[in-house]
């Protein structure tokens, strides 16, 4: 497939863009600096570029069968980025005439924050993760308003292990057992599924272990 990587040098992009590699995929790897992404392959195709930039957006959108969203923001960010450069992916998608997107959001956004464990309900995430669910929440709302062929994930907080590919994904709110962590490599994996796989078309799987 082509397919346009957006958040291509943050700690989940970095493995989303290895994995597509190695599976044939072409990669157009969108970064404000190319010199970041310290890698080189035949299929890869790094393209500099702003996101609030519509124009940037779209020149690097034209042509791809997929777009992978994987922008993140450190947790006190206030700039709202994140939700306004995917409101330039949607806008850049239809007028490029691609259709599937597939976004990294997170547990905790949505009817997805009964998930959470209640340290995260009550403490963390009133203490340091709202700015980061409201721009999700804001983010998936872009999404959700189009006419794409979008799919959500939402992953717990993210740990520093391994890949499993043992992991639990697509839980209700009334499922109470999840962990809400998950390896960034599982992430990763996760989220390359779903290329070839419309089981979670339009919908907001929540992942974790």
């Amino acid at each position: 497939m082509n397919i346009t990587l957006f958040g291509s040098t943050g700690s989940i992009g970095r493995l989303v863009l290895e994995q597509l590699l190695e599976l044939g995929h072409n990669v157009t790897a969108f970064t404000r600096n190319p010199d970041n992404i310290n890698l080189t392959h035949q299929l890869l195709h790094p393209f500099k570029g702003d996101i609030l930039d519509q124009s940037d957006v779209f020149n690097a959108t034209q042509g791809q069968d997929v777009v992978i969203c994987t922008l993140g923001m450190p947790l006190l960010d206030k700039s709202k980025l994140r939700s306004h450069g995917t409101k330039n992916i949607v806008d850049a998608m239809n007028k490029a005439n691609v259709s599937r997107l597939i976004c990294l959001s997170s547990m905790g956004v949505g009817d997805s924050h009964t998930l959470l464990p209640l340290k995260y309900k009550h403490v963390i995430g009133p203490l340091l993760m709202g700015r980061l669910f409201a721009d999700h929440h804001l983010q998936e709302q872009h999404i959700k308003q189009s006419e794409l062929d979008w799919t959500i994930i939402r992953p717990g907080s993210f740990t520093k292990g391994d890949f499993t590919g043992s992991y639990r994904h697509g839980f209700t709110v009334s499922n109470k057992t999840a962990k809400a962590k998950i390896s960034r490599p599982d992430v990763a994996d996760f989220l390359i599924q779903q290329l070839d796989n419309d089981t979670y078309l339009h919908q907001s799987p929540s992942i974790s272990y």
